[in-house]
């Protein structure tokens, strides 16, 4: 057992609860100890190397979130997010923001672009810790020649078909490459010559010598280079050879001094590679010690989404939504014109907490800490989705005056609004049936509702269109029932409904989104396209109090009744916003599911 391996043995077991989770525990006796206090670093990180500065580092921890930019952020990240930078805000260490840009084909600068205001909305900042792969290439590559010298990797010259055939199955070793024992000398020629673009995509890659027999497969002499001439979004067309992943990323954490290591559990596998790799580096006097840690965590699996990156593009690539910033995408930049807040994502992630081991999140989850957040902080409104003409026929014609109604109706200290009022009004068209069922209380014929803020009114008589629909209803109003006025509340009526006057409102395009998938397991034994939710949205052209006239992009409400609803980040224009239903009031999924 190597050192390494040894010490892990000896960290803490995990702990159930989300406030002091096996992550946590792991850190704070790495804190209590200074197994990090002393490392032989000075001023701002990378690359870091064993002979470099003198200074202690200032930092305690230092963790990272590494994104690769191929793709929008999405609800999963905002999990490793907030652990990653919020572990070190609670440590007093820091959190680097670094892209892992090693796979120049798929990257693009829209999507750093969109990385970083994404980590920046959920409120996060990583002063001046942004860093990126590439930044390392130099490095990369030279820590790869001392790994020939050293025996430690080898250029091979099989065909991918040839390696893929030796590499062997879970149950039976793989076979040496008849590359393997080459000289270090020929091997050092060899990826001079990748280096220099001597060879073509695919000749051959640049492996680790390790063990072929291992039982771990990502220990049979993985790929560390590989050729291929992609100009890259940073570099240019300075390489023809580009690091894998698994490569780039242990020397990247050891360069930056990060000492957290924080994966999800697909790379459990991966770790003992990358432990061997730094290992050696260090060996080779290029790292310096304590090295990095690297530990696993589940990722968040959650309910009625996909979170692959690969079925995301193929949504956003087919037209089955309309960007990465649909509403009902499960990206960051989807939930937040969708009207979710940062703020309730960092409550989702506080309360799943950090497990060891998968398990599935149900989506109502998430909804329920939106709705807790957006309660404390949305100011209510009044909207018609579904209008029909209310009209008090012995109100007087012309006359107009105004209801107040609350702010906030747990927050007096946000004060009150008026809210117009006059002959004709619109009220939701499920507020009146001509023959209701047994239980109805809202308007029918002979039966009398309290208008919120304003009066009692009865129903006199309903007119019907040409298709038999109710088109308008005509109602009487008591004078001497007004809220707020002595005496309004003396009569009681099961019945109170919202509305809007029809003189004082605008109409605006409401959206309302729902989940995107019908099942909770999207493509579980079949294409995921097929779950599709054909209902998951809605545009209706709703009748609006005046007060919403003037909201800005990203201006949350409750419209009563309905739930809660955002002024759109993209389509809403002054004077004519267009909103969308970020969350209903209550869970309609979890009742159709009883």
């Amino acid at each position: 057992m190597s050192d390494r391996a040894a010490a892990r043995s000896k960290q803490p077991a995990p702990h159930a609860s989300s406030s002091s989770n096996f992550i946590r525990a792991i850190v704070e006796q790495d804190v209590a100890s200074g197994k990090y206090a002393e490392r032989a670093w000075g001023g701002k990180p990378g690359p870091a190397r064993a002979h470099e500065g003198s200074a202690p580092d200032p930092a305690r921890i230092r963790t990272r979130f590494p994104p690769e930019p191929n793709g929008y952020l999405h609800i999963g990240h905002a999990k490793s997010i907030s652990l990653n930078f919020g572990l070190a805000r609670e440590y007093g260490g820091a959190c680097h923001l670094r892209f892992d840009d090693t796979n120049p084909e798929k990257e693009e600068q829209e999507y750093v672009d969109a990385i970083i205001d994404a980590v920046r909305w959920l409120g996060f900042d990583w002063g001046e810790h942004l860093y990126f792969a590439s930044d390392y290439f130099d490095f990369m590559y030279e820590a790869a020649e001392n790994l020939v010298r050293a025996g430690h990797a080898y250029v091979d010259e099989q065909s991918a078909e040839e390696m893929r055939a030796s590499r062997g199955t879970l149950t039976e070793p793989g076979r040496n490459s008849p590359w393997r024992d080459r000289p270090a000398e020929e091997s050092l020629r060899r990826l001079r010559e990748m280096r220099d673009g001597r060879h073509p995509d695919g000749a051959m890659v640049l492996r680790a010598r390790i063990d072929m027999a291992s039982p771990n497969i990502n220990m049979r002499d993985p790929a560390i280079y590989r050729i291929r001439r992609a100009a890259h979004h940073r570099t240019g067309e300075k390489w023809c050879i580009y690091p894998m992943y698994t490569y780039a990323h242990p020397i990247e954490d050891a360069l930056e001094r990060i000492t957290h290591s924080l994966c999800t559990l697909e790379f459990e596998d991966q770790r003992p590679f990358y432990d061997w790799l730094l290992e050696r580096l260090a060996q080779g006097g290029l790292l310096a010690q304590p090295l990095p840690q690297q530990i696993e965590f589940a990722r968040l699996n959650l309910t009625y989404v996909v979170l692959s990156k690969r079925k995301l593009i193929q949504l956003v690539e087919e037209k089955h939504v309309e960007g990465w910033d649909d509403p009902r995408m499960p990206t960051l930049a989807g939930a937040r014109r969708r009207g979710y807040t940062a703020e309730g994502f960092r409550l989702f992630a506080e309360r799943i907490g950090v497990a060891k081991a998968d398990s599935w999140i149900d989506y109502g989850v998430l909804e329920d800490c939106m709705r807790e957040d957006l309660n404390e902080r949305a100011p209510r409104r009044i909207a018609v989705l579904d209008p029909v003409r209310l009209v008090i026929d012995n109100y007087p014609d012309g006359a107009q005056e105004e209801c107040h109604a609350p702010n906030h109706p747990q927050k007096p200290e946000l004060g009150s609004r008026a809210v117009p009022f006059s002959k004709e009004l619109w009220i939701e068209r499920e507020d009146v049936m001509e023959a209701p069922p047994k239980g109805y209380h809202r308007l029918f014929p002979g039966n009398e509702v309290r208008l919120r803020y304003a009066y009692l009114v009865k129903c006199v008589r309903v007119e019907k269109d040409a298709k038999g629909s109710i088109a308008a209803v005509h109602c009487t109003y008591d004078p001497a029932t007004k809220s707020g006025t002595t005496g309004a509340g003396e009569r009681k009526v099961k019945g109170n409904i919202h509305w809007v006057s029809a003189r004082h409102a605008f109409s605006a395009d409401v959206r309302l989104y729902d989940r995107l998938f019908k099942h909770p397991q999207p493509g579980t034994g079949r294409d995921f396209l097929e779950d599709l939710h054909s209902g998951s949205k809605s545009i209706v052209a709703a009748q609006l109090e005046p007060a919403l006239a003037g909201a800005q992009p990203e201006e949350r409400f409750q419209f009563e009744r309905h739930g809660y609803f955002v002024c759109d980040l993209r389509d809403s224009r002054p004077g004519k916003p267009a909103f969308n239903r970020a969350v209903t009031l209550r869970d309609s999924w979890a009742k159709e599911a009883r």
